[in-house]
């Protein structure tokens, strides 16, 4: 599926790709939600309604992702609220061993993440993530999200990566599909980001559902350059 003796460097996702998206779907879909209806006093179908709405305004850009815009927009401490429930933050099952291969055969490896640096923090703390990835960069280092061809030639500029040699991982297909418009020769999906849902069927691009599966074929094909 992957030709592993041409990747040099692997650009990967934090959540959903090396950590459980449950924490999130479940912090921004319920949880958040319940909190907004409690302190509102409205029901919480309306609450649900009303932030879903303002998610919709913001998808895909910088402020859909920044802890500092909530927090604002809907006057909630979201970092504070975020620790209340830090327990679920957890590594996906498969990301140490995955990560572990990469760096045994010569890899760069590289967190790409459009999380806050508040959300990338919290998530180091309770993983300690940061121990297995050579860089860890947050898109608001430069303005931009990955779904931007900007923050690609940005995030070129700053790796140096040559993208004829480089792997993206993601969860999110138009992420996907942005790094391939960019040119990043090799782009594969995760197909379960959150565990407490099935996996998905996508089509766009290669797709794995345990990194467990691509060890020994990642083993067999050291980076040679």
């Amino acid at each position: 599926m992957i030709p592993w003796q041409e990747i040099e460097t692997v650009l990967l996702d934090m959540d959903g790709t090396l950590l459980d998206l449950h924490y999130d779907n479940h912090f921004w879909l319920d949880f958040l939600p319940n909190k907004l209806a409690e302190r509102d006093n409205v029901p919480l179908e309306q609450a649900r309604e009303d932030i879903y709405a303002q998610f919709e305004a913001v998808a895909g850009t910088i402020d859909w992702y920044c802890l500092d815009y909530w927090t604002e927009k809907l006057s909630i401490n979201i970092a504070e609220v975020k620790r209340e429930i830090k327990h679920l933050i957890q590594m996906r099952p498969d990301t140490l061993p995955f990560l572990d291969a990469l760096h045994e055969t010569g890899r760069k490896v590289v967190l790409v993440t459009n999380a806050h640096p508040g959300s990338l923090s919290l998530k180091i703390e309770r993983t300690q993530l940061d121990q297995h990835i050579d860089t860890l960069i947050s898109t608001h280092e430069f303005g931009v999200t990955k779904e931007s061809q900007l923050l690609w030639e940005k995030l070129q500029a700053r790796l140096g990566f040559d993208p004829k040699h480089t792997l993206f991982v993601d969860d999110t297909v138009r992420i996907l599909e942005a790094a391939q418009t960019y040119g990043i020769q090799y782009n594969l999906a995760v197909s379960n980001p959150d565990s407490k849902e099935p996996a998905r069927e996508i089509d766009q691009f290669p797709s794995v559902e345990d990194y467990r599966t691509l060890l020994d074929d990642i083993r067999s094909h050291p980076w040679q350059g």
